[in-house]
């Protein structure tokens, strides 16, 4: 028993684990997964790469926005993409979800064991418990195991520059598979150029083991990623990508936004970090600095790591910020036109990572106090356990855990279900298949109203309309014919188009969004605004709808069938151009 308490970290880590697996695995499809850039995005599309056996394919396209060639879709050569080839859909999210924590937990030991060396034992709870809150952090979920691995990333430019045996080299080579280059992969080479011009001014010595490793690593991004680099060097198509627009802040609106974003994060990199974290760090490094300068040891602000982290963690919200300045960004598009529309904001992704390896070293510097040694000790010890409660109780928008245990207790407390839509409600793929098999569906091109077009995609219907940040610009323009009678009803509606146009979906005629995840659904409108002969001209033959439309005559199309089943919250209408 003694053993037992001594190794709390470890009970606390394997307790999580069992707990959030079996929560998962009881609730099943019925556990409430985020949809905003997850359901909605990443799993129909792994979906229809299944469906349709194009994970490995070469010049083929996938049945979603008129046709779009799956190089545009996530590589096969990565981790989480291979969960979904050999599993169904909803344990493969499960399994990426668990391995997410278990990739932090091992990558943040492994970083420790290099930074603390032969002292890692007495540290060891500290890196076990602030290694499962980072792992537990509620991030963009099709991107949690490339946030889980930065550590790891850290870790193997270390051991090259360290230890240059072939072996870190060849690991260091197959990293991308756990990572996603646009998002991670592009900036761990830029801080890695960083890391090897730095020593090279400074010293005047040449740090050729890190350039081999920034070469080695670029070869591992192109070899895993090779359908990215393909099309963002070798495509010559106008995608929606050059129409647009990001938008331009004020100075004041700039600086707000840095603010913001240092003290809350994001909402796709949610570090939680607010109430517990940040006020901790923030202390920390007002008591530390004085304290060099009330020893008169000013060099000492400069060579300390915990500011060099702070730096970094004010740089990447700086830069986050400055991405909405439209001359500045303008100018990186004009120096390397490859890279217009492309997200360098992005750097605030590694935030996160750095606002609890910053908490981390707080901590360990309490346990290594000379005074109190014990009290301190515990005090570190609540502290790390009391920012992974933060996270887990926290109502984060990917926060699928608690979602899910807040819906099983609701339907105990009300005899009756949340709002929230469970995994298999949201898709609802007995209806879908019900209503395919009545209407003799053959693979005609369709679009959704009511509904997200990734319901469509996942249930096997072709759509012209879908969800995707890049894509051609003259279909864009085809699709906008479509949907025209809409956006001119509605100024906030054309604008999302015209200026973003990642969601091409056919809108509403008065309603800003008539699309919703949720079991209640009401409208204010039950007309449909659309030009059907352009809706014909790209192929388009049956409309799926969530409302029952009123003028479906005189918008050109025929209602040929309506349909519910007892385990979807979704009425269907079926619509067939005329």
């Amino acid at each position: 028993m003694k053993k037992l308490i001594s190794r709390w970290y470890l009970v606390i880590t394997a307790g999580f684990l069992l707990f959030a697996g079996l929560v998962f695995f009881i609730c099943g499809e019925k556990s409430v997964i985020a949809v905003h850039d997850n359901l909605d995005l990443f799993i129909p599309q792994f979906q229809m790469m299944k469906d349709t056996g194009t994970f490995f394919s070469h010049g083929k396209d996938v049945p979603f926005l008129g046709g779009i060639s799956r190089d545009v879709l996530p590589s096969e050569f990565s981790l989480y993409t291979v969960l979904y080839m050999i599993l169904p859909a909803y344990p493969a999210y499960v399994i990426g979800y668990l391995l997410k924590i278990v990739i932090a937990v091992f990558s943040c030991i492994l970083l420790a064991k290099d930074v603390c060396g032969e002292n890692y034992e007495e540290y060891k709870p500290l890196v076990w418990v602030l290694g499962l809150a980072y792992g537990a952090l509620n991030v963009f979920p099709a991107f949690g195991i490339p946030f889980a691995s930065i550590p790891l990333a850290l870790w193997l430019s270390l051991r090259v520059c360290r230890e240059p045996k072939i072996k870190w080299y060849v690991f260091l080579f197959f990293y991308p598979l756990l990572s996603y280059f646009s998002y991670f992969g592009l900036f761990i080479l830029a801080y890695m150029a960083l890391a090897f011009l730095w020593p090279w001014i400074r010293d005047k010595k040449f740090p050729g083991r890190l350039l081999l490793a920034i070469c080695i690593l670029s070869a591992g991004c192109i070899a895993c990623e090779y359908r990215l680099f393909g099309t963002m060097l070798l495509g010559d198509e106008a995608t929606i990508r050059t129409t647009m627009e990001a938008g331009s802040f004020t100075a004041g609106e700039i600086i707000r936004t840095i603010g913001e974003v240092f003290a809350k994060g994001m909402f796709h990199a949610e570090s939680v970090h607010t109430y517990l974290v940040l006020p901790v760090c923030i202390l920390y490094f007002f008591y530390l600095n004085i304290c060099y300068l009330g020893s008169k040891n000013s060099k000492g602000i400069f060579h300390d790591l915990y500011n060099l982290l702070m730096l970094v963690i004010v740089f990447n919200s700086a830069v986050y910020g400055i991405y909405y300045w439209e001359g500045f960004r303008g100018l990186v598009e004009k120096l390397c036109p490859p890279l217009t529309g492309w997200q360098f904001n992005r750097t605030v992704f590694f935030s996160p990572f750095l606002w609890y390896a910053a908490f981390f070293l707080v901590l360990k510097r309490m346990y290594e106090s000379r005074s109190h040694k014990k009290a301190m000790k515990a005090a570190a010890n609540l502290l790390a356990v009391a920012a992974l409660l933060l996270i887990v109780l926290t109502n984060t928008r990917y926060n699928d855990l608690y979602h899910t245990c807040f819906d099983q207790v609701y339907r105990l407390a009300k005899g009756a279900p949340s709002n929230q839509l469970g995994f298999g409600e949201f898709y609802s793929e007995e209806l879908f298949e019900e209503a395919k098999a009545d209407i003799g569906y053959g693979g005609e091109w369709s679009a959704a109203y009511g509904f997200y077009p990734a319901i469509l995609e996942y249930n096997g219907i072709a759509t012209l309309d879908g969800y995707l940040g890049f894509y051609s610009q003259d279909y864009k323009e085809a699709f906008r014919k479509i949907i025209a009678p809409a956006l001119e009803r509605v100024g906030e509606s054309r604008e999302y188009f015209d200026t973003w146009g990642a969601r091409a979906s056919l809108y509403s005629g008065t309603d800003i969004s008539i699309v919703s995840a949720t079991r209640d659904y009401h409208v204010t409108d039950n007309e449909i605004y659309i030009d059907t002969d352009a809706f014909k001209a790209l192929g388009g033959r049956y409309i799926f709808s969530r409302i029952e439309l009123s003028n479906d005559k005189e918008a050109g199309l025929a209602l040929i069938g309506s349909y519910t089943h007892k385990k979807s919250p979704y009425s269907l209408y079926v619509y067939k151009a005329i």
